[in-house]
């Protein structure tokens, strides 16, 4: 950008010098030719040859082809008969656009700039401890399971577990949030954080390729490479404008002169005005502004810890009306406790003991809140043979003993008869039933807490247009009862398995009108399906698993479900500054191409109608990158 500066600096100098000359001098006019040629070979070299180059790929339609026929037909005309030079106007022609073109480029680069700051969490080294010693290595050659040491200041370099020390980690780079995250023993950590405050160790639990901070940077790097509809539209449209326009022109130019009493008379006067309707057609706002709006808008969004994927899901998200959510995870916290137990011929310790065993391989909040609540790890029960069954629970032979602990269908499935509780009457959490060998044992209440951000966001959702939420969950019909009353919820489903939140997310898109779209928003393994399915999936990224932020097309990294608001808000914004790009832009160049039919038009507007619209576009554009 910095050589492009310097050389419409130089050209300018050469330009005023070559108009002094012209005016002051006394020279033919091939001598005048040739002294506003250096100004303009100097400013459009770079044009012209990728003019030729894509007239040799055969490819030759575009809008370096059309600022090459226009100016250089801009000097020609001054050597027909009749005809007055225009050489002052062909250098001013290729001058303003190569200054519309250094502020595309500027504004590019600040937005990569943005985004290359934004994204700067992955450290170059990391801590680790290798035979008793911390030494220092690429963070690409931990191995998982290894212990790494992150010091006050240093970024995380991988995934892990905190196993010693405490600390406050500042996650601004990977949420938008300034709030410090407090964590201790036993918490996990993610890459890309920094930490402010005491040493840690962590124990790492992922490769750095599959780190968040390296999944981040893959999904950055991959949304500019998606296109919207709307980028689509204009490539495809400038390969039809393009030949259209340069036919026109032709045409322009070269019958109208036949009509004329004299046609050599005539024929300068048409090829100026179809050198004027050359430049006034050349489609660079469209062309260059709509994708550079998607392409800031994508950055803004990654401002505030939301990761959209390409400008296809933006447009997506503008156009949303309905939006379903799971619960456990994104309308929840996803962290249960242990309410009460309530056992059946055996003791309370016996009954979380043996949920406890056979849970203990699943990495379900449910399974990890039974572990959690069963601290003696110290007996030597036998587990042999787990198998999960999808929507159901797990089993398990535990000293040779079947236990199933799972919810009411898999009772029902062996056969075991759930006996009557009185003290569950009200409750407001999920029950966990246990059998051993087919015979009801008694059952487990656990409790999740409603997220705070959840009500709000199902109200702002509303405040913006949602016409319909609806919450997807495999869990009892009570508890989604109580959370769909709690946030104000318009429809829910419980007791689902993960092929039925897929059908009733067939259906709903079935209902809904063609122009509208429908969000999913999960967070667990088994929303991946569903995700994929959704016009557009939306997974919480910081607590997601990897399935399903693979599968979604939009990350909230902070997992607050209010920042789907906000993300509808920057799509529907980034849109709007597309629009008012392709509508000036249009607007302006249908007026002045009209005038230029005409010989109303003069080059000066000609110059307007291209390089400053343009400009004002591409200026346009990168409002889109503010995000409030």
């Amino acid at each position: 950008m910095k050589k492009k500066l310097i050389r419409i600096s130089l050209t300018s100098v050469l330009l005023l010098v070559a108009w002094l000359t012209e005016h002051n001098c006394n020279l033919q006019i091939w001598q005048i030719l040739i002294i506003y040629l250096i100004p303009y070979l100097l400013i459009s070299y770079d044009v012209l040859h990728e003019a030729v180059e894509g007239i040799m790929e055969g490819d030759p339609f575009d809008e370096n082809f059309l600022m090459a026929v226009a100016t250089i037909g801009a000097f020609v005309v001054g050597f027909l008969p009749n005809g007055e030079p225009q050489f002052l106007e062909g250098v001013f022609v290729m001058l303003f656009f190569q200054i519309g073109e250094l502020f595309e480029h500027y504004a590019e680069d600040k937005t990569r700039d943005s985004i290359s700051n934004l994204m700067d969490i992955r450290p170059d080294t990391a801590n680790v401890l290798r035979n008793g010693e911390s030494i220092v290595v690429n963070p690409s050659t931990i191995a998982v399971g290894e212990v790494v040491i992150i010091k006050p200041g240093e970024k995380i370099p991988l995934d892990g577990e905190v196993i010693e020390g405490s600390s406050s980690l500042n996650t601004i780079a990977l949420t938008g949030e300034s709030v410090p995250k407090d964590v201790a023993f036993g918490d996990s950590v993610i890459s890309g954080c920094v930490n402010i405050s005491g040493v840690l160790k962590v124990k790492v639990n992922k490769t750095f390729s599959n780190s968040t901070a390296s999944r981040i940077l893959n999904l950055v790097e991959e949304a500019s490479e998606s296109k919207s509809k709307s980028e689509s539209f204009i490539r495809r449209f400038a390969r039809i404008y393009t030949p259209i326009v340069v036919i026109s022109a032709l045409f322009l130019a070269f019958i109208p002169p036949f009509f004329a009493t004299s046609y050599t008379d005539a024929l300068f006067t048409w090829l100026y005005r179809a050198l004027t309707f050359l430049i006034v057609s050349c489609p660079c706002a469209l062309v260059i502004s709509i994708p550079l709006s998607f392409f800031c808008g994508i950055g803004g969004a990654g401002h505030v810890g939301i990761l959209i994927k390409g400008g296809n899901y933006m447009e997506a998200l503008a156009r949303t009306k309905t939006i379903v959510f799971d619960k456990t995870g994104t309308l929840t916290r996803g962290v249960f406790e242990v309410e009460s137990i309530h056992p059946n011929n055996i003791s309370e310790q016996q009954l979380l003991h043996l949920a406890a065993h056979v849970e203990q391989y699943s990495n379900h909040p449910i399974a990890t809140t039974l572990c959690n609540a069963y601290k003696d790890s110290s007996c030597d029960c036998k587990v042999e043979n787990i198998k999960e069954i999808a929507g159901q629970g797990i089993s398990a032979e535990i000293n040779g003993k079947n236990v199933c602990v799972g919810n009411e269908k898999m009772m029902k499935s062996i056969g075991a008869e759930i006996a009557n509780c009185n003290k569950c009457n009200h409750f407001k959490g999920t029950i966990i039933y246990v059998a051993i060998d087919g015979v009801y044992a008694g059952h487990i209440i656990i409790s999740d807490q409603i997220k705070t951000d959840s009500a709000h966001a199902i109200t702002t959702l509303k405040e913006v247009g949602i016409e319909k939420t609806v919450m997807l969950t495999g869990d009892h019909k009570e508890v989604a009862n109580f959370v769909a009353e709690q946030l104000g919820i318009d429809e829910h489903y419980s007791e689902l398995m993960p092929a039925d939140k897929v059908e009733h997310v067939e259906r709903l898109l079935n209902e809904k009108s063609a122009n509208k779209t429908l969000a999913f928003v999960g967070d667990g393994i088994n929303d991946a399906p569903v995700l994929a399915r959704a016009d557009i999936g939306i997974a919480m990224g910081a607590l997601g698993s990897d399935a399903a932020i693979e599968a979604a097309d939009v990350v909230l990294m902070d997992d607050k479900p209010s920042k789907i608001t906000k993300a509808i808000g920057i799509s529907r914004r980034t849109i709007g500054i597309a629009r008012q790009n392709a509508i000036f832009a249009i607007g302006i160049k249908v007026a002045v191409l009209a005038l230029s039919t005409f010989g109303i038009a003069t080059m000066g507007m000609a110059v307007f109608a291209d390089v400053g619209v343009m400009v004002v576009a591409v200026l346009n554009a990168t409002r889109a990158l503010k995000v409030k």
